[in-house]
């Protein structure tokens, strides 16, 4: 199994890489980083590691800046000496917390955890493969009929940058940003759409990836998308449907 420690006191880290290695004797600790810049800089070229232990409070800021910037799909375990993170940090990929200093028996315990979600996962892997490919043999509409002046044109969904949903009207704006009122709901817009190509940010806006161009960090780890053609409001991502954006945005 391999591990990162993300943690800026050096003798901190030295024992939790020691406490690891005796709890799990096939570890591998692929890196100890002591900062928010370095940690970034590290999954710019490196894998996801298949575990992470992390600091919260470093040197240049809180951890949960990194994951702000990178996409981490992995488990995360904290360790921290505030207790007033544990909200957050399991809003993060975090299945355990644990307070220093870190007990072994308490970080034993948070590997065995780890090992017990990592056997569900892998039992029911089978179970995933199959939904994933009754998935993709779904036939997701590639044309839109929509109506222009008195006349009725089809839009390829690779050409709709995005759905909105204004005054009890759904509208369709083309990368042209062309604009066409459709008869149907977001929630059905969203069914008819490749997953992989169209996203619901909120319940105003089913996006196509290719119109988004920047993701911002917004206040209460929310997100700001903007997209092209650009739209007269601000489209946010909400706290609890971030880590599924970003998933979706990363793959």
């Amino acid at each position: 199994m391999n591990i990162i420690i993300i943690e800026d006191e050096k003798p901190a880290a030295e024992k939790l890489q020691k406490a690891i290695l005796q709890a799990q004797r096939d570890a591998v600790i692929e890196a100890v980083l002591g900062s928010v810049q370095s940690a970034v800089e590290w999954f710019h070229h490196n894998p996801s590691p298949g575990l992470i232990f992390m600091d919260i409070e470093l040197t240049d800021g809180l951890s949960f800046k990194i994951l702000e910037e990178i996409n981490i799909s992995c488990p995360i375990i904290f360790t921290t000496a505030f207790d007033e993170y544990w909200q957050e940090a399991f809003e993060h990929n975090g299945i355990d917390y644990l307070l220093k200093p870190v007990k072994q028996e308490k970080l034993e315990a948070a590997l065995q955890k780890f090992e017990k979600l990592k056997q569900f996962f892998a039992g029911n892997l089978q179970q995933l493969q199959q939904w994933r490919q009754q998935t993709n043999a779904i036939e997701y509409k590639k044309r839109f009929l929509v109506k222009r002046g008195m006349d009725y044109i089809t839009v390829k969904a690779e050409d709709i940058a995005y759905f909105y949903a204004t005054h009890k009207l759904v509208c369709m704006v083309d990368n042209n940003g062309q604009k066409f009122i459709l008869d149907k709901s977001l929630a059905e817009l969203e069914k008819e759409t490749d997953p992989a190509q169209f996203y619901r940010l909120n319940r105003k806006f089913l996006v196509s990836v290719h119109a988004i161009k920047k993701i911002k960090a917004y206040p209460k780890s929310k997100l700001l998308i903007e997209v092209a053609p650009p739209v007269d409001e601000e489209i946010i991502v909400s706290q609890e449907n971030v880590n599924a954006f970003k998933q979706w945005a990363g793959n």
